[in-house]
């Protein structure tokens, strides 16, 4: 499976998947002893999990979330917007993840949005990623419109969700005791 490809392209009921980078997506560079990014690793995911959704699959960037900006969320929002497909799963890094999010949910009606990431680069083998692009793909198929993070088995509205940074993990706003 191929990036930028559709799979199944007869169905009507089509996915549109948008790659940004993040942990997800990046690779160890043994030499010099950092994560980069080379190329994106869905498509191999997807295959893996026998992925037999019809899939309209694009690259928007490969970032960490750490360097996205204002620009770089106005394209996202922008890819949203003109996305023939009503439901949108995107790939994105999880420290500003509820950034983007809450972004998307102000500029964006009508739509399921999941976005996803990991903890856990996928190319480690012991990544969270696979599970969570299943389970983002699982939850853009039953939740109604509206924006939405998946991480690790749940989701949350953009509106209420925050990573706790204590933990790394994803929560309701104001989920914790005082």
């Amino acid at each position: 499976m191929a990036d930028n490809s559709r799979v199944n392209a007869s169905k009507k009921d089509r996915i549109r998947v948008l790659i940004t980078g993040g942990t997800f997506d990046k690779e160890y560079d043994e030499i010099r002893g950092r994560l980069y990014f080379k190329e994106s690793h869905v498509a191999e995911m997807l295959a893996l999990g026998r992925c037999k959704l019809d899939l309209e699959i694009r690259t928007l960037m490969m970032i960490d979330s750490l360097d996205m900006r204002q620009p770089d969320r106005d394209i996202i929002v922008e890819q949203c917007r003109a996305a023939d497909e009503n439901r949108i799963v995107i790939t994105h890094g999880t420290d500003t993840m509820e950034v983007t999010a809450r972004e998307i949910a102000e500029r964006v009606e009508g739509k399921t949005i999941v976005l996803t990431g990991a903890m856990i680069p996928y190319k480690f083998g012991s990544s969270d990623g696979l599970f969570n692009l299943g389970s983002a793909l699982a939850f853009v198929q039953t939740l109604p419109p509206a924006v939405y993070v998946a991480m690790n088995g749940s989701y949350f509205e953009a509106e209420r969700v925050r990573k706790n940074r204590e933990t790394g993990a994803f929560e309701e706003k104001d989920s914790r005791p005082a």
